[in-house]
């Protein structure tokens, strides 16, 4: 029997900590890979100098972003300018607390009884997601006003307007989900999928593109970087932040996008689950550890925001407004009925 002090102090202080390096190096070797991948597909080289075929770079961009002079303009709103970076970040690193990697494992023996990988499991798992993902923008509206400077300005209240519009559609697709797996549990979501079968993955895929496209906007990423764009904002509201600060706006970006594949992984695509659990011919899958499952689903979503930046131009303003509200919205909203209507009349799965 684990005691007390244990179960409810040691072990979750060890999955922060480990579940923190892991996002932290994660976003730290995202842009790397970014870096590699685009040159790739541009047909150059990338980074190759700092270490054996440029892996040590991301250590140094590091290195060389904390010991930068950090900087604050002189009319800038210095307690704000300071705290918008804080409130990016944070929210990006909380949301991982109740991401399930996978199911209850004792780590290849090494425990004496299960316990399951993530921080924990609560009833509304996919409401504290939204809830605290939201947060986010607030950093960067006030890092984007705190700064006194026009460009910044302009990017923080394109990303409100972006964030705002784009989260309406993201939600109805989340409710696409809720409606097939009768749970706001991430762990009971994953476990619906299990027997659910095609059954799940068809009404699904309709909401999973909605969720994904919504997803890039949120993150501000290619083709929807309009709240930085260099060839009109300079970099938008981070114009003025150097160092530190810097750095975390960069962190929080790279965690934002590992937030929303972990999350479409989790809704959409069967979590740790090996492809198509309900078909039993395909159980000799089932020697790949979950969790790797789950990586790897992850990595295909990670790899797809860095082809979308290697192939997409970016779309103007206006066309960015009506893709969310004049296609996506009216789509979610059809789509989430038609789900309705197929539960209330099939049952859903069971």
């Amino acid at each position: 029997m684990t005691s007390p002090l244990i179960a409810y102090l040691v072990v979750p202080l060890v999955k922060i900590v480990v579940i923190l390096l892991a996002v932290l190096l994660i976003a730290l070797y995202m842009s790397f890979f970014e870096r590699k991948i685009l040159a790739y597909m541009q047909i150059r080289l990338g980074p190759n100098r700092v270490g054996p075929g440029g892996w040590l770079q991301a250590i140094a961009d590091a290195c060389k972003l904390l010991s930068k002079e950090d900087l604050v303009p002189a009319r800038a709103e210095k307690f704000i300018f300071m705290l918008a970076p804080c409130l990016v970040v944070v929210p990006a690193l909380v949301v991982f607390s109740v991401v399930p990697f996978g199911p209850a494992t004792t780590f290849f023996g090494l425990l004496p009884e299960a316990i399951p990988p993530h921080l924990t499991d609560i009833n509304v798992g996919i409401l504290f997601v939204l809830g605290v993902s939201s947060v986010g923008i607030y950093g960067i509206i006030l890092g984007g006003w705190s700064s006194n400077n026009k460009f910044s300005l302009m990017g923080g209240l394109r990303s409100a307007a972006q964030l705002i519009s784009y989260e309406v559609p993201m939600g109805f697709s989340v409710v696409a989900v809720l409606l097939m797996a009768n749970s706001l549990s991430l762990v009971k979501i994953v476990e619906a999928q299990k027997t659910a079968g095609v059954w799940y993955f068809i009404p699904g895929f309709v909401a999973a593109f909605i969720y994904f496209v919504c997803g890039v906007a949120e993150t501000n990423r290619n083709p929807f970087d309009l709240p930085e764009a260099e060839s009109e904002l300079v970099a938008g509201f981070h114009t003025e932040y150097s160092g530190m600060k810097w750095a975390l706006f960069f962190l929080a970006e790279y965690a934002n996008m590992v937030v929303i594949s972990s999350i479409a992984t989790v809704l959409f695509f069967g979590g740790w689950l090996r492809p198509f659990p309900s078909v039993a011919f395909l159980s000799f899958l089932d020697v790949v550890p979950p969790f790797l499952w789950f990586a790897a689903k992850v990595a295909v979503f990670m790899f797809v925001y860095i082809w979308f930046r290697g192939t997409f131009p970016r779309y103007r303003f206006d066309q960015l407004m009506g893709l969310g509200w004049k296609v996506l919205l009216p789509v979610s909203l059809v789509n989430v009925m038609a789900i309705a209507l197929g539960v209330l009349l099939l049952g859903g799965p069971r």
